[in-house]
């Protein structure tokens, strides 16, 4: 069982800089795949960033050379550096954790309960 709690979401203009936390509980952190998602009012979820067990990220076409996810298994944590913010990155980002294939697409496990990002332009 995986517990994800994140925070660092928040306000903040066109342009700016956030970074999202996601902390974990239990002793698999450093061995199961983490990832954020998130979505828009309106929209699907969809993912943002994912990073595997040995450290392998991935991004969305648009979040690429902006938002950097990263992991520090010493702490339980997921990070997404969230870089030249534009409107429309205005969302719910969640947390995601231990990755499986199910009918030949990823799933994750655990989620957290998500944390508002609001970009103004």
């Amino acid at each position: 069982q995986v517990q994800l709690l994140e925070s660092g979401g928040g306000l903040v203009q066109a342009g700016g800089s956030l970074r999202l936390s996601c902390a974990a509980s239990g002793s698999i952190f450093s061995i199961i795949d983490m990832a954020w998602y998130r979505q828009a009012p309106g929209k699907q979820r969809e993912l943002a960033a994912s990073i595997t067990s040995g450290g392998r990220t991935n991004y969305a076409d648009s979040v690429k050379g902006r938002f950097t996810i990263s992991r520090d298994n010493a702490k339980n944590t997921v990070y997404l550096q969230m870089n030249s913010l534009k409107p429309e990155d205005t969302a719910v980002y969640y947390c995601a954790a231990d990755r499986r294939v199910r009918a030949g697409a990823y799933v994750y496990n655990y989620w957290g309960q998500g944390t508002q990002v609001t970009v103004s332009s």
